[in-house]
């Protein structure tokens, strides 16, 4: 079934200019091109981290040590855990969610480049330990297993050392998807945490006594100010910020409604929601603080936008954490980090609006199309569901097109086999372009399970749409 609140059966007409919507396209165009040059910056920042620890090294006496075999061995090995070093701390910034970061590039993608990192910084590290083996061990005339258990024994803090690259083993390990999908996330996560407690176990061989890092020389002093970087955006943005939040907005759950098939809406009361205004779309970290809950985090984006000192999220059973949440009792404190991400009006970059979503991942889209900036008949609402039950909050994204001159489409059925398997199999032969008169102006949004989202954005991309036009909110970790 289709349905179009301005065309029933054919594509309506690419919508004329007006002068509202060449005002909103050159802002979009100024937002977008500022928050390139926050990434160029961001970029070249990550970039000159790692040559700074390499050229300090190199500057205070490193590069002496290439004049034979032995020390030239160990310079390598040197060279490798200051470039692994740098990579940690940087995956640590980009996971600190920092807003600077966050605003720029996205939570999503800056959790994929940290997600990237892991195992170049592991090989580093133990390309590190290798190499300081047998560049130590040709000193010594050992061998590096012999060599390895002589500084053992003979250096006190580098049994620490040893058990550093062990964790991050471990981090590295089960951050791998075929491993991490046979455990509860909350299991992950935890282990995830042995990251902080691998950086804290580095730390004494580094700036041990005649170590590299011996005090006089630049590279230790650039070295700690990175250390207590990190741990200061870590504080602040990991730790004190959602305690932060969570007392200045004080949301407590007022009732829970069902919002469909296995789906509720939960709605909060609170404090200064008006602050929140405008972050539809954007994911915030709810942490339920009741029984079997408390220690339970979950992403969710809202589903309307604050009004009248509410607020609203809608959860679909997907799994245990979530099925706990469809019997959360009125009255229950609620802890709330965020909002975060680029799945909001700041990633916007073209004055036409798509919104594409399916299943649960609609309920993000309703948020953002209540407050989104468009001309009538500028803006595509897609809903794509494979029976009419699981068109969540339908109604109220019908009521907003109508108010607000957007198109909206019922796509609802089996998925196609063939052709664009986003869309149901009657409707195999379409794409996205025959919904959207006007792609190529627009952003597109897309909000739903992995491969169907997927297969949304190659279709945007085949019809010649830029990265930086498509956004996607994923639900996978």
């Amino acid at each position: 079934m289709t349905t179009a609140f301005r065309s029933a059966e054919r594509p309506a007409p690419p919508p004329r200019p007006r002068p509202g919507s060449n005002a909103l396209a050159r802002e979009l165009r100024q937002r977008g091109r500022r928050r390139l040059l926050r990434e160029d910056f961001l970029t070249m920042l990550a970039w000159a981290s790692g040559a700074a620890s390499v050229a300090l090294y190199l500057a205070d006496g490193g590069a002496a040590q290439f004049n034979n075999l032995t020390t030239a061995t160990t310079s390598i090995g040197i060279i490798a855990g200051l470039i692994g070093t740098d990579l940690v701390l940087v995956m640590l910034l980009l996971a600190a969610r920092i807003p600077l970061i966050d605003g720029t590039v996205g939570h999503d993608r800056a959790m994929e480049i940290h997600g990237k990192l892991g195992k170049p910084a592991l090989y580093l590290i133990l390309a590190h330990m290798v190499f300081l083996l047998i560049g130590y061990g040709l000193t010594d005339r050992l061998n590096p297993f012999a060599e390895g258990v002589s500084m053992w024994n003979s250096l006190p803090d580098m049994w620490i050392a040893f058990i550093s690259t062990v964790l991050f083993i471990l981090v590295v390990v089960t951050s791998l998807v075929a491993v991490r999908r046979r455990y509860p996330y909350e299991f992950w996560y935890v282990v995830h945490l042995l990251t902080y407690a691998a950086v804290l176990t580095a730390l004494p061989h580094q700036f041990s006594e005649g170590q590299l890092f011996s005090p006089g020389q630049w590279q230790r002093w650039y070295w700690i100010v990175f250390y207590l970087v990190v741990l200061a955006a870590l504080l602040r943005y990991r730790i004190w910020a959602p305690i932060a939040l969570t007392f200045r907005h004080q949301l407590s759950v007022t009732r829970v409604v069902s919002a469909g098939d296995g789906a509720v809406s939960i709605e909060l009361t609170g404090l200064r929601l008006e602050e929140l205004t405008g972050a539809g779309g954007r994911f915030f970290i709810w942490r339920f603080l009741a029984p079997r809950l408390w220690w339970h985090h979950h992403p969710f984006s809202l589903s309307a936008d604050p009004a009248a000192g509410r607020l609203r999220i809608t959860v679909r059973n997907l799994g245990k954490g979530s099925a706990a949440l469809m019997a959360v009792k009125p009255g229950t404190k609620v802890a709330v980090s965020g909002p975060y991400g680029l799945f909001g009006h700041a990633a916007r970059t073209r004055p036409g609006l798509v919104l594409v979503g399916s299943g649960i991942g609609i309920t993000p889209l309703r948020a953002i199309l209540e407050r989104a900036e468009f001309e009538p008949g500028e803006a595509t609402v897609i809903l794509r569901a494979s029976t009419p039950e699981t068109l969540y909050l339908r109604d109220e994204i019908a009521e907003l097109c109508r108010q607000r001159g957007a198109t909206m489409y019922e796509l609802i059925g089996q998925r196609a086999r063939h052709g664009n398997p986003w869309l149901p199999r009657h409707q195999t032969g379409l794409a996205l372009s025959n919904y959207v008169p006007n792609l190529k102006a627009s952003d597109v949004y897309v909000c739903g399970p992995k491969k169907w989202a997927d297969a949304v954005l190659k279709d945007a991309k085949s019809a010649g749409l830029s990265d930086e036009q498509l956004h996607h909110e994923r639900f996978d970790w």
